[in-house]
């Protein structure tokens, strides 16, 4: 009894998928079948009855493509846990020239609008991805949509015939229960060989990613340099300057005036004092001591110890990482905390380390306001750019009203 009702829920769950299959492989061909019903309708004798029938297939497929292809890539996702990268090329940004036309990538333009435009039509003409789809509407209908219209057709067939008393009606009905489980199952080989991108097109799509990684890193790295010096031009370099004259000072009026010396000592060892905080505040901001001695966890519990958020920090990290990874992870977890401060208005976080044998997953959940978007030239999104290095993603989840969610995965290749 338990086995037979086992089939039968996967039999009306494999129903409801086979129609969400055919709905979506058949949409574009419904399309087609209109404009073929249009020209029919509109009568042979007019030679201008093909102009519109053509327009509708032409536009109903160019328009219709990429949304079912994403539509497919989603479902395959869902029920078969099969990841399909789109493969979609990213539009360059828009930026205005001192000259006043807008520049787009691949030429100028007058306004943003038509710069706009321009772009999003030679991207999608010259983008692989784009015939890609094309390819995938053209051959899904006649293979995993006529797979999947079986139980459906099984369906009509024995409702047809079940009136008559025939046992036509129950043969197709059996046919549709048999097939149901089985049905849907051809669309993820047919989407997998046909919607994933070639492994040549991975490999130019990887060396375009690790181009704008090396860009980035290169970027980040010179702005670090940049601030450090800053930072030691604006505070160690001139408390040390001014330490130097102050002893020069106390040199002077050492036999004449031993009161003001002595002063002036104690000025110079209170700045002295405070330039070596200084510095060790700016190394720490390079690279924490704790960072490097005892490892990634007891740095981040230090760092929970000096917010002013209440923080737990719960972590399963049984070794050590390589440092590039925990320096990168370590700031990321500081970037999150600051945020938590400064914008989210939070009063507790709690941050979960776990290492397993996929790699390292860290999440910090906060008790913010929420509303936190990653936008470009924002702090989330320098983050990501960083953890990108090591094939690292960032995901985040705020909704307005909080709580804000954050999850780095770090792949055990770069661990």
């Amino acid at each position: 009894m338990r086995v037979l009702g086992s089939w039968a829920a996967g039999a009306v769950v494999g129903f409801v998928r086979a129609c969400a299959v055919a709905a979506v492989t058949l949409l574009i061909p419904a399309v087609w079948a209109g404009a073929v019903a249009w020209g029919i309708g509109w009568g042979a004798s007019n030679p201008w009855s093909w102009v519109g029938p053509l327009a509708l297939v032409c536009v109903g497929t160019l328009a219709l493509a990429r949304p079912v292809c994403r539509a497919v890539r989603a479902l395959v996702a869902r029920w078969s846990g099969v990841e399909i990268p789109s493969g979609y090329r990213d539009a360059p940004p828009v930026t205005r020239m001192a000259t006043g036309y807008w520049w787009n990538g691949f030429d100028y333009h007058r306004t943003r609008r038509d710069a706009l435009m321009d772009q999003r039509w030679r991207l999608r003409w010259k983008d692989p991805a784009h015939w890609r789809d094309l390819r995938f509407t053209a051959i899904a209908p006649f293979t995993a949509g006529i797979v999947a219209c079986v139980p459906l057709a099984g369906v009509v067939w024995g409702a047809a015939w079940l009136g008559t008393g025939r046992p036509a009606g129950l043969l197709g009905l059996l046919v549709a229960v048999a097939s149901s489980p089985y049905a849907w199952r051809a669309l993820t080989p047919v989407a997998v060989r046909f919607l994933r991108p070639s492994a040549r097109m991975a490999l130019a799509d990887r060396v375009d990613e690790l181009t704008g990684q090396r860009a980035d890193a290169t970027v980040a790295q010179a702005a670090e340099i940049r601030r450090i010096e800053r930072d030691l031009h604006d505070g160690a370099q001139a408390r040390l300057v001014a330490l130097g004259m102050s002893l020069a000072t106390v040199e002077k009026l050492m036999e004449t005036d031993p009161d003001r010396a002595r002063a002036l000592m104690r000025e110079a060892r209170a700045g002295a004092t405070a330039s070596l905080a200084e510095l060790r505040d700016l190394v720490h901001g390079i690279n924490p001591p704790v960072l490097n001695d005892r490892g990634l966890v007891d740095a981040v519990r230090a760092l929970a110890l000096d917010s002013p958020l209440e923080t737990e920090v719960v972590a399963d990290v049984p070794r050590r990482l390589d440092a590039p990874v925990e320096s990168a992870v370590y700031f990321g977890i500081a970037e999150l905390l600051t945020n938590a401060v400064k914008h989210a208005r939070a009063t507790r976080m709690r941050i979960t380390l776990v290492q397993d044998g996929t790699g390292l997953v860290v999440e910090a959940e906060d008790d913010g306001r929420g509303g936190a978007v990653v936008r470009d030239g924002g702090g989330l999104a320098g983050l990501r750019r960083r953890l990108a290095v090591f094939d690292a993603g960032l995901e985040i989840t705020s909704p307005p009203g909080g709580p804000t969610r954050a999850r780095i995965m770090v792949p055990c290749a770069s661990l």
